[in-house]
Formats: structure tokens, sequence, C-alpha cells
């Protein structure tokens, strides 16, 4: 053994002994994760989480809410304004097909291979398993069973934040419509 080569063999060796590690570190880590980490679940995994996170109910439950919602804002528009008979016909025919349209496009048979296709491409198979594990667990049904009263209570806080903003932005439409009002535009 010459010495320089005595000299670089610990370093040699050391660096030989920390690759080693490091891949036997990457093969244990790649042995630790279960082989459908990566795996898209599948249409059936997805259905059994989609029932276990009683997503038909929720988005059933949500319908009511934003129809409340609509209305609340619809007669806060209305407020304070005397409105003729066929005014007030045309806003609650504007209202009913509004209400039939989004009852339409979130129907749960609408809406399940959406929620199917979005949930096996945001999450694994791994993903999935793990929530449906979760939704299945006290815990996960004590969220499931506070869910609605959380929404409910969101969509109030919601929409008393909103008000002042809605307010203030019918002052300035207001406004806008005065200031044409004194401006026509010219011919």
């Amino acid at each position: 053994m010459t010495p320089s080569f005595a000299l670089r063999a610990p370093r040699l060796t050391g660096f030989i002994t920390c690759c080693g590690l490091s891949l036997l570190l990457a093969c244990s880590a790649a042995w630790a994760q279960p082989a459908d980490a990566g795996k898209p679940p599948s249409d059936a995994d997805v259905e059994r989480l989609l029932v276990a996170a009683r997503a038909q109910s929720l988005l059933d439950s949500m319908l009511p809410q934003m129809e409340a919602m609509q209305q609340q804002q619809l007669a806060q528009v209305t407020q304070g304004r005397e409105l003729t008979t066929q005014q007030r016909e045309q806003l609650d025919r504007i209202q009913t097909k509004t209400t039939d349209i989004l009852r339409r496009a979130l129907a749960w048979e609408e809406m399940r291979p959406l929620y199917i296709d979005l949930y096996k491409q945001t999450f694994s198979k791994q993903d999935v398993e793990a929530m449906i594990h979760f939704y299945e667990s006290p815990a996960g049904r004590s969220l499931l069973d506070k869910t609605p009263a959380l929404m409910q209570n969101l969509m109030g806080a919601i929409q008393l934040k909103m008000a002042p903003l809605f307010r203030e932005l019918e002052s300035e439409l207001r406004q806008i419509a005065a200031e044409n009002a004194n401006n026509p535009p010219s011919p």
C-alpha cells in the first residue's frame, strides 16, 4: 500500500459506507411504503369513501341552505322598494327558475361522476383508504354529524359579514346611476 493510497483509503471507505447507508435507507423507505402508495384509487374505493363521508347527504343538505341564502339576498335587494304585481311575479319566476337550475346542476346523479373523477385525480389509493378509515371511526362520524351545523353557522356568519359590503356596493351603484342620470352620454 502506498502512502497516498493509505491516506485516501479511510475517506474512500467512509464515502462507500455513506453511500451504502443512503442506499439502505432509501430501500427501507421504499419497502415501508405500501405497493399502492402512488396507485390511483378505483371507482369502488372512491364510492366507499363517498358513502363513508356521506357526500350525497352533505350535498343534499347544502341545497336548502343555498336556496335560503338566495331568498335572503333577493329580499335584501328588493327591501324598501315598492314592486308591482308584475315585478313580483317576475322575481318569483326568476327565483323558481334559478332554484330549478341549481337543483339540476347539483343533483347527486350529476355530481357523483365528477366527485369520482376528481378524487381519483387528486388522491392515491392509500389516501382514500386512510380517509375511509377516518370517516368510519368515531371521530370521523362525529365530524360528519356536526358538519351540517358548522356549515349553517358558517353561512350565517358569511351573510353577516357580507351584508355591509352589499350595502356599500348598492350605495356605489346608486351613486354611479345618479352620475349617469346627471351626465347623459353625448349623441
